[in-house]
């Protein structure tokens, strides 16, 4: 086993690994690698390289198995890839709780509503509509095939400003001005309006690549 494989070897191995994970159900290389030096002897470093072989071959697309994709927007909302979506309208709600209750005078806690005021004007509103703009599934003209966390702080914090600075102008030409109150609920509104829309565009960027497969 240990001695270098020969090419005809090697492709009745190859056979052998595919017939395991469509047996098996191997859903990951790890799983795969435990399975073939458990069934057949094969040790990890053979079954390594010649998983390497088959990736490059094209031939393991099935092995990536990826989660049920939900029929509907409403069950994606509840899915684990949905978390971001819980935690940014938490935070939103929170952030904005925090500046109608807690007064300047609260030393300990006013320290809190400004760390979450910050967030919640300088990334926000950004990275929400980023989000809406491009899911994280949709390939763009960046360093890589989708754009990388780096590329998407960065334009959340610029696109912030943007936006902060638009609602800023949209108000002073209405009867509430900018102020407090106007300012943090219309960030409130849009923040969870893009990130709404990002999650719904997330799930049917989802169920076209889901269905672009079968």
């Amino acid at each position: 086993m240990t001695k270098k494989l020969n090419q005809v070897t090697k492709e009745q191995f190859k056979d052998l690994m595919i017939q395991t994970i469509k047996q098996e159900k191997a859903a990951t290389a790890k799983q795969l690698i435990a399975l073939m030096q458990e069934r057949h002897g094969i040790p990890p470093e053979q079954t390594t390289n010649l998983l390497i072989e088959l990736e490059n071959e094209d031939r393991l697309h099935f092995i990536k198995q990826e989660p049920s994709i939900p029929a509907s927007a409403k069950e994606y909302f509840f899915l684990k890839q949905a978390s971001w979506y819980w935690i940014t309208i938490a935070l939103t709600v929170v952030t904005t709780i925090a500046e109608f209750t807690i007064p300047e005078s609260d030393v300990p806690l006013v320290y809190l509503r400004s760390s979450l005021g910050i967030i919640f004007v300088l990334f926000l509103p950004g990275f929400t509509f980023i989000g809406a703009l491009f899911p994280a599934k949709v390939p763009v003209k960046t360093s890589s095939e989708n754009m990388d966390t780096i590329e998407r702080v960065a334009l959340s914090f610029g696109m912030s400003l943007a936006l902060v600075a638009i609602v800023g102008l949209i108000l002073n030409y209405t009867p509430w001005g900018i102020r407090l109150t106007p300012i943090t609920l219309s960030l409130l509104a849009l923040t969870v309006v893009f990130a709404t829309a990002a999650i719904l565009r997330e799930n049917q960027i989802n169920l076209e690549a889901a269905q672009a497969k079968r």
